[in-house]
């Protein structure tokens, strides 16, 4: 226990008064920020409907039970469009994000100073841009429709792909790499034998993952007029036949629980 110089004993703090301040303003600096945030909500916010919400929703319920299973014919195509857009998209993402990911890791870029950054660049673009944005914008470009869709899922798969697979180029072994270039390979010889194939699966985990994430992304396009399940559920939002919306959601979850089952499947092939 240490003494003062005028013999009193000092007590232990675990943190000084001026930490301690600081940390007690930090605290008011968020609850400030809560409140006034708080405020703005409640200004935008009808409290009427917010507290007659469980009524509205128990009434909502009764209205799309039971669920109208004589429509399940008309899902079928929905469902199958809804498969390709994750599909091909996702193809699409993987054919670009490749190149992408050897421009941007930082042992197989051509030029640290110009290519790389530009590679680094479309990443961002991509995962900072949802994939219904993409949608919204693709279907005034190329109009509605299942084209839309694919390409949507696409440029959003892009970004995803590409880092993931450009951190797996950086963490290789590089002594394989070494020893292939001894031989005196070329440099795509080298990324065909050294680099390509411990990276490989790597490469095939990611491609399942994100068409698993495709699946779910893709259902939900066609409340832009992207294509697939998602048209339909609008259609029948729109004209108010909830028991047909009540089908499409079981139908969606259906979906993604066997798009789930295959990608572990898969998966667990792989690993």
């Amino acid at each position: 226990m240490p003494v003062s110089k005028q013999g009193a004993l000092k007590l232990w703090q675990r943190r000084t008064t001026r930490f301690q301040l600081a940390i007690w303003l930090g605290w008011l600096m968020i609850v400030a920020v809560f409140v006034f945030c708080w405020q703005l909500i409640s200004e935008m916010t009808i409290w009427e409907f917010v507290w007659d919400a469980h009524s509205q929703a128990g009434d909502l319920a009764q209205r799309m039970s039971p669920p109208k299973w004589s429509y399940m014919t008309e899902l079928w195509r929905p469902v199958w469009d809804t498969i390709n857009i994750a599909t091909l998209g996702t193809v699409m993402a993987l054919i670009l994000a490749v190149p992408t990911a050897f421009c941007a890791a930082r042992n197989t870029t051509p030029s640290a100073s110009f290519v790389r950054p530009i590679a680094l660049f479309i990443i961002v673009s991509s995962r900072s841009i949802n994939s219904l944005i993409w949608a919204l914008m693709l279907v005034t470009i190329v109009g509605p429709g299942v084209f839309a869709g694919i390409i949507a899922i696409g440029l959003r798969s892009i970004g995803f792909c590409a880092k993931l697979l450009y951190e797996a180029i950086e963490e290789i072994d590089e002594s394989q790499v070494e020893a292939v270039t001894a031989t005196g390979a070329s440099r795509s010889q080298v990324i065909t034998y050294g680099i390509w194939p411990q990276v490989l699966p790597a490469f095939a985990g990611i491609s399942v993952f994100r068409w698993d994430i495709n699946i779910r992304e893709s259902t939900v396009l066609g409340l832009v007029g992207a294509g697939g399940i998602g048209l339909e559920l609008n259609s029948s939002i729109t004209t108010l036949a909830w028991t047909q919306v009540s089908l499409i959601l079981l139908v969606i979850v259906g979906t993604v629980i066997v798009s789930e089952w295959v990608s572990a499947k898969v998966r667990y092939a792989i690993i």
